[in-house]
């Protein structure tokens, strides 16, 4: 059957997948990942295609992350739809990083966790002058999954931890400076680029409109970021921002007292592990351990309700300090599903993930 949510398109040799919920800022929900991963099935063997292009429909962005209320009502009633979403979402992740024909993703506008996770596994990423991208989990409750961590983690020094732990957006040039994107073209010229991209090859067409990006206002902060979020203690962390003399640095500790201590805790572990991986296969098996451990973490109900569903954004974590986080959480988070693993192995290009 037709979705609606997400448009499938044919242009030249271009194969074309625009999400398709503006009034919602594109979040996906699974009858979108299933109808993506659909045609990216059909394109792989269709000799007419070579390029994909993904985009978001209206003018706000690509896509503001997951759809929430069905992980809402998972997380207060313990049901299971949400575990069969986050299983088809991280296996079309693997899928994009590893299709066989390029896959350009137009990361304009906004692009939050689960638009990071069909953008920036991409082989051609491209932000612009309006692009603000973050995985901003820790501010519900939850911590960044889609690939995010290993993306993260692998930044220049400790800005992606710094990004991970206070939930920040940052700008096109933050994204391109921290190897979140690779290519930066004004938005003026997307309209153009999609055309060029029908006839030219995908890396011809967008060095055709590219340009090079501006300073990276957060690359300019580096040098006490590197210092403040060094190491493995989430609350030694803290207390060092706390301590800086730096405007930003007061800013990101006040940001990250206001999160979910729980989901700060988990997360820095998530990122160090991370950084250990050999690849996204083995991060996105790892998310699939951890969201579904935090799902059932009352803090996930909580941040959620406060953030997105009463709107009066002061939420009531449990435990409510970073130094009250239990040492055995984290253990728990990484505990192996045993026969629920999701199972991604290290992929060829043009492998189908899970088979």
């Amino acid at each position: 059957m037709e979705n609606t949510d997400v448009l499938v398109q044919r242009t030249g040799h271009l194969g074309h997948v625009v999400l398709n919920r503006p009034q919602a800022m594109n979040a996906l929900n699974h009858g979108m990942v299933v109808a993506v991963a659909r045609a990216l099935d059909a394109w792989e063997s269709d000799d007419a295609v070579a390029t994909v292009l993904i985009s978001g429909a209206g003018e706000r962005g690509l896509c503001a992350g997951g759809d929430i209320v069905t992980i809402y009502h998972d997380a207060r009633t313990g049901g299971n739809a949400t575990e069969q979403f986050w299983r088809d979402e991280y296996h079309l992740n693997a899928r994009i990083r590893r299709y066989p024909k390029p896959v350009v993703a137009l990361m304009d506008g906004v692009v939050l966790g689960g638009g990071v996770g069909i953008s920036a596994h991409a082989s051609h990423r491209v932000v612009t002058e309006r692009s603000r991208v973050g995985m901003p989990e820790t501010g519900i409750g939850f911590v960044p999954d889609v690939g995010g961590n290993y993306l993260l983690s692998r930044a220049p020094g400790e800005l992606g931890t710094h990004a991970a732990l206070t939930g920040g957006m940052v700008s096109g040039a933050d994204a391109v400076a921290m190897g979140l994107a690779d290519h930066f073209v004004d938005a003026a010229n997307l309209a153009p680029l999609v055309a060029a991209l029908s006839e030219r090859t995908a890396s011809a067409a967008v060095a055709l409109y590219g340009q090079v990006p501006p300073a990276s206002a957060l690359l300019a902060e580096r040098a006490w970021i590197d210092d403040a979020y060094a190491g493995d203690d989430a609350g030694a962390i803290f207390a060092r921002l706390a301590r800086r003399s730096e405007p930003l640095a007061a800013k990101a500790a006040a940001t990250i007292a206001a999160k979910s201590p729980t989901a700060v805790t988990v997360t820095l572990a998530a990122l160090r592990r991370a950084r250990a991986l050999d690849s996204l296969e083995d991060a996105l098996n790892q998310d699939l351990r951890v969201s579904l451990r935090a799902l059932r973490w009352p803090d996930f109900a909580e941040g959620i309700r406060a953030q997105l569903v009463d709107k009066d954004r002061n939420p009531a974590w449990s435990p409510a300090t970073l130094a009250d986080v239990p040492a055995d959480v984290v253990a728990r988070a990484f505990e192996d599903l045993g026969p629920h693993e999701l199972g991604l192995g290290k992929l060829r290009k043009g492998t189908v993930a899970g088979q």
